[in-house]
């Protein structure tokens, strides 16, 4: 009967484990792509000195975090795509978060190659970062316009296995009848609908766009976690697809 519970097979274990393993990368890329950095530029705007003002060593600092935070989303991604990839063996709705993060993956790439041209162009990115953030991408085109044409395209591909983890989220709540799950799926759906309005405001102005910021870096501590905290242990039975 659809729905009822049965015992797990290897591929749910496998999946439970790899969730678990994606989750753990994802705390440890957010620390470094978002919390950190967004704590450094708070500091610079807000009580800026020595080390924290927006000069080339904090912009060099920033680079980095975001180079390595970059290939550990990366990696995030791609165990999640394993995961989605061995429970849709024994379950098809997993077809489409599978070929999203997918996607993803070849978004997050991108992005790994756009952090290294601009760590390479340091002096442009403080020149850009004093300026207007709706100026930015237009600041950055005109001095690294590989990067920024690079950053942009794996930015909407990489937003694009954000969507793919959060169907396949959803799709292991209900398969492994776990709330944790359900909870990663919506705070990821958050963090995707948040991520684009600090987005937009590189192009055009958007009110109160960068203080969005603020909020991304919790999300994106709050959406591993719960996925952690649903997928550390293998399911004692699953539901039927």
């Amino acid at each position: 009967m659809s729905g009822s519970p049965v015992a797990p097979r290897v591929e749910d274990t496998k999946g439970a484990g790899r969730l678990a393993l994606g989750a753990g990368l994802g705390i440890v890329a957010a620390l470094m792509t978002l919390v950190l950095p967004s704590l450094f530029l708070w500091l610079a705007l807000y009580a800026p000195g020595g080390f924290f003002s927006l000069g080339t060593t904090l912009v060099q600092t920033l680079s980095i975090l975001i180079l390595a935070g970059a290939i550990l989303f990366l990696l995030c991604l791609f165990t999640y795509r394993l995961a989605f990839g061995a429970l849709r063996k024994v379950d098809a709705r997993f077809t489409a978060a599978s070929v999203l993060c997918l996607i993803g993956s070849l978004g997050f790439l991108l992005l790994v190659i756009a952090a290294a041209l601009l760590l390479g162009s340091t002096s442009a990115l403080v020149q850009c970062m004093h300026g207007q953030p709706s100026h930015a991408l237009s600041c950055l085109r005109s001095s690294q316009p590989l990067g920024a044409y690079t950053a942009l395209a794996g930015f909407w591909l990489g937003w694009l296995g954000g969507v793919g983890i959060v169907i396949g989220l959803s799709s292991a709540g209900h398969r492994f009848a776990r709330a944790s799950l359900y909870g990663g799926a919506a705070f990821y759906a958050l963090l995707l609908l948040v991520l684009v309005g600090p987005f937009l405001s590189l192009v055009y102005p958007v009110p109160g766009g960068e203080y969005l910021l603020l909020v991304a870096p919790a999300l994106a501590l709050l959406a591993p976690a719960f996925v952690l905290a649903g997928s550390r242990t293998p399911p004692a039975t699953v539901r039927r697809a």
